[in-house]
């Protein structure tokens, strides 16, 4: 087994034990209850995070089907190094300093970020949710959701279907800290965004640029995925 192969089996092991403190720890809370407060925030929450139009319940997933269908299928990964990998698929890497990790509190406050997709900059104060989506939150909630340490794959939703289809099994791979998001405007493909925490105080915003999708790509999007992950300046479960 090469070094990277057992360095993302070593990621995979820490993931899952994570995701089995974040469930325990869920049950706790449910146990033990909200107060009147509590109940409050979590009301509030929903209703920004229905308000951000993500890939939720009920015409959300029908609406995320219709843009994502389930059938796709990907390559066996092959490459675990992201530069080789981005290099084999025909990709960009670019990376630049974060600006800002400042705050919106209105959905009304329009950030112009420097990169389509974006990367890092200021953000909406409630990021969006983990998922896969058809139709995308606004950007600023999404950049919110990178400081937390997700990876964020965009598209363009005018992708032939079995294209679409295989993203979205990449997705199903593997979901933690991931999202998958419609983007008609970027001049791109297939793109991924993250946001490092290095060097502080606003860390580095990190963009995979792919102008096609093929076979190579998969495997440039998944050692992105591994390489950034869960490495967020706001680092989030």
């Amino acid at each position: 087994m090469s070094h990277r192969k057992q360095q993302k089996e070593a990621l995979r092991r820490e993931r899952e034990e994570r995701e089995r403190r974040a469930l325990e720890a869920k049950q706790r809370k449910r146990m033990v209850g909200y107060g009147a407060a509590g109940a409050l925030v979590v009301v509030a929450i929903v209703v920004a995070v229905v308000a951000l139009g993500g890939g939720g319940g009920g015409d959300g997933d029908e609406a995320a089907a219709q843009v994502l269908p389930d059938g796709g299928s990907i390559p066996e990964q092959r490459m675990f190094d992201v530069a080789p990998a981005a290099r084999e698929a025909g990709c960009e890497l670019r990376s630049e300093r974060a600006p800002s990790r400042q705050h919106t509190t209105s959905l009304d406050q329009t950030v112009n970020y420097d990169s389509n997709p974006p990367d890092s900059g200021r953000h909406y104060e409630i990021p969006a949710e983990d998922g896969a989506y058809g139709e995308a939150p606004p950007d600023e909630a999404l950049v919110h959701s990178l400081e937390h340490g997700r990876v964020l794959i965009w598209f363009k939703p005018g992708l032939p279907e079995d294209q679409r289809a295989d993203l979205k099994a990449l997705f199903d791979e593997d979901t933690y800290q991931m999202l998958l998001i419609p983007r008609a405007n970027m001049p791109y493909a297939v793109a991924a965004s993250a946001w490092n925490r290095d060097p502080t105080p606003n860390g580095t915003g990190r963009l995979l640029l792919c102008e096609r999708i093929d076979p190579a790509v998969f495997d440039a999007l998944r050692a992105f995925r591994d390489e950034h992950r869960s490495n967020g300046p706001e680092p989030v479960p």
